[in-house]
Order: C-alpha cells, then sequence, then structure tokens
C-alpha cells in the first residue's frame, strides 16, 4: 500500500501512539465521527461493513466494530 500524507493527527488527552492489533479492543474515545476515515475508497481499502468504520490512529486505519470497539483490520503506516 502506498503512503499518503494526511492533516496533523491531534492525539485524545493521554494518548500516544501504539500499534493496535487485530483482536485489540479501542477506546471509545476513538469511536467518534473526529476519528471516522471516510475516504477509504480512495486509498484502496474496502468498504466497511454496516457498524464498523475505518478509524484514523495516528499513521494508522484501524477496521473497527463500532459496537464493541474490536478491531478487524488494520492497514499501518497509511500517512505520514
Amino acid at each position: 500500500m502506498h503512503r499518503f500524507r494526511a492533516p496533523r493527527f491531534v492525539w485524545p488527552t493521554g494518548f500516544a501512539y501504539r500499534r493496535w492489533t487485530v483482536g485489540a479492543f479501542l477506546p471509545r474515545v476513538f469511536l467518534t465521527n473526529a476519528f471516522f476515515w471516510n475516504d477509504w475508497w480512495s486509498l484502496g481499502l474496502p468498504a466497511p461493513p454496516p457498524g464498523f468504520a475505518w478509524v484514523r490512529v495516528g499513521p494508522d486505519l484501524l477496521l473497527v466494530d463500532l459496537t464493541s470497539g474490536r478491531v478487524v483490520d488494520a492497514a499501518w503506516g497509511v500517512f505520514f
């Protein structure tokens, strides 16, 4: 996958970069519109199924089940 320039990422208070793995549970603070990445198609990523969203966390995009917060797929290092 290619890397893309994106606007500066602003971390929620108390958080810093860590690589979230598939199966991990993302904290609720990231499960808001402020972190959703809706241009997944422009990056060649599949559409999220209903109830899921691509979530930007720093340089990474995570496909997350919005009900549980569970990470089901990840694209690491997408943004710089």
